[in-house]
């Protein structure tokens, strides 16, 4: 049986209504545990999977080191990449984080969406740098985000959990034994 729960609509530090962009720090004051736990699987592994839209409007999927730090997620790339070119004309974006080996879905698989504004703020990125020390010279971009996803196992169901600004939280607990659900 599909179960579902819905939090409460937002907060009041500038979530405002559905399809606004957020900094990370508006998500971890939002939904803390969700946060947490998001967080937490990025963190298991250094590179993860992002997607950007090319010139001809196909997906461009490619590695990636994501960084949380000064209550930003951060995306930061060669300078020249495609990835950043595509950035550039559409900031639109989702981030996967690595699953890691094996089939379990330890510590969930997290999936986060939204838009990239490019920060050539001199003394931004010389904050930047100055802490993560990159090899080259590169761009770098903030994480806007308009969606945050979660899917874990509580046997025996498939939980999801979905956070999107001034939407509130949601969770779907689901079984194979579940009808198909329509919408969303």
């Amino acid at each position: 049986m599909t179960r579902e729960s819905r939090g409460g609509e937002g907060i009041g530090s500038g979530a405002g209504g559905v399809g606004d962009a957020v900094g990370w720090s508006v998500v971890e004051a939002a939904v803390p545990e969700l946060a947490r736990r998001v967080r937490e699987r990025f963190g298991v592994h250094r590179h993860h999977v992002l997607a950007t839209v090319r010139k001809d409007g196909a997906p461009r999927l490619t590695g990636l080191e994501a960084d949380f730090r000064h209550g930003e997620l951060w995306l930061g790339m060669m300078t020249g990449s495609r990835k950043a070119a595509d950035l550039r004309r559409d900031p639109r974006f989702s981030l996967h984080a690595n699953p890691g080996p094996g089939t379990d879905l330890a510590g969930g698989d997290v999936r986060v969406s939204g838009r990239a504004v490019e920060v050539t703020d001199p003394d931004q990125v010389a904050r930047y740098a100055a802490a993560v020390k990159p090899p080259e010279s590169f761009h770098l971009f903030r994480a806007e985000l308009t969606e945050v996803v979660r899917t874990s196992t509580e046997p025996p169901y498939l939980v999801v959990e979905t956070w999107a600004p001034g939407r509130g939280p949601r969770t779907i607990r689901r079984t194979s034994n579940d009808p198909a659900r329509q919408g969303d």
